[in-house]
């Protein structure tokens, strides 16, 4: 927004013409989504105390998670803020890139927001029952899949790209799925959030995981919307795709200023208000970068998460009651091992990083 009002004043004031660039616009994104988490979430959580609105642990979990009984949830509130200002006030808001991530956050955030508020305002213990709450992020991602496949973008060389995804590590490599790229799509979209949803188990595990892949992400839409480098590098030029990039630094901004109060002992967690719109946004800005595949590498240890949860339950219904893991989501199964929570965080983020990195030379080794 401020780009809009600012950035025409350059004739007389030359300072202005600094809004011209993408690089100044995202780092004020990220520097005001993290001011704002900052600042939102001491208040947030006097009044998530005051109003007893605070999260029931389950019984299913590691026993020394029940300290953390009375810990307010729907943190995600701050950092869909801190998203939401970063982004509007420094992006071309018109671009539709920026306009699909924001809808998606919203609305994602909405349906986990009612999942916390029944869980631990009404206190239903299941909260948004799962079969509803997966229609709805399935129906989400299904209009966001839609509308990348009904109105796409062109490469200036005429490329089509609405149904089609590159592959990381080969050079000019697509594939074209047809009509069924919009069931690859809504998967992308669901299993992203559903992953970052699963690894919200540990102090700042999921926050510092979303927040490590918001920032290489921000590198890869920028990186993406920049022509030269684009030709260098043989990966799909996306005109417009830079300004994703500030929508990403909000993220990770937000994320970061969360983090001062989710990091251990976290004095609020995110929910899935949080969870579901970080998880939903991530998979949203692979689908319209193409680099679907290249989020399985850099957010590995998401998969590997939503993985370990996926094999224990078929495991365990296969072999009568045998399991792979002493608990799953994989992190509990470290816990259950003796590991401090602190120390399995501090890995998992290390990790985070490695494949970060890893997903990041799939640009240059070609």
């Amino acid at each position: 927004m401020l780009y809009y009002i600012l950035y025409p004043l350059t004739k007389k004031y030359i300072v202005f013409n600094l809004f011209r660039y993408i690089t100044f616009r995202l780092a004020m994104a990220a520097t005001t989504s993290f001011l704002v988490s900052v600042f939102l979430c001491s208040p947030l959580i006097k009044y998530l105390k005051k109003r007893h609105w605070v999260t029931k642990i389950r019984e299913d979990v590691p026993q020394r998670h029940q300290g953390k009984k009375g810990t307010p949830t729907m943190g995600g509130l701050v950092i869909i803020a801190g998203v939401l200002m970063g982004t509007i006030l420094w992006a071309k808001i018109g671009n539709p890139y920026i306009i699909l991530s924001l809808v998606s956050v919203v609305l994602a955030g909405a349906m986990g927001f009612v999942d916390d508020y029944l869980k631990d305002v009404k206190h239903k213990p299941k909260g948004l029952l799962a079969r509803y709450k997966l229609y709805g992020q399935f129906m989400l991602a299904l209009a966001i899949s839609i509308m990348i496949y009904l109105y796409p973008l062109k490469t200036p060389s005429g490329l089509d790209l609405s149904t089609i995804t590159e592959v990381p590590f080969l050079k000019n490599l697509y594939i074209n799925m047809g009509i069924g790229y919009i069931l690859f799509t809504m998967l992308v979209i669901v299993g992203a959030s559903n992953a970052v949803n699963l690894s919200d188990g540990l102090d700042g595990l999921a926050a510092g995981l979303v927040g490590i892949l918001a920032a290489t992400f921000t590198v890869v839409a920028y990186v993406s919307g920049r022509q030269d480098f684009t030709a260098y590098l043989n990966i799909i030029y996306l005109p417009g795709s830079g300004e994703l990039s500030i929508f990403c630094a909000s993220m990770a901004g937000a994320i970061l200023g969360f983090l001062w109060y989710n990091s251990y002992p976290a004095e609020i967690f995110m929910g899935d208000t949080g969870a579901l719109s970080m998880g939903a946004a991530l998979g949203v800005i692979a689908v319209i970068l193409k680099k679907e595949f290249m989020l399985l590498i850099a957010g590995f240890v998401l998969v590997a998460e939503a993985l370990s949860v996926i094999l224990q339950v078929i495991y365990f219904k296969r072999t009568g009651g045998k399991r792979i893991f002493r608990m799953a989501p994989i992190h509990h199964h470290f816990e259950l091992m003796g590991w401090a929570e602190p120390k399995i965080v501090v890995r998992f983020w290390i990790l985070g990083i490695i494949f970060a990195v890893l997903g990041l030379v799939s640009f240059k080794v070609r």
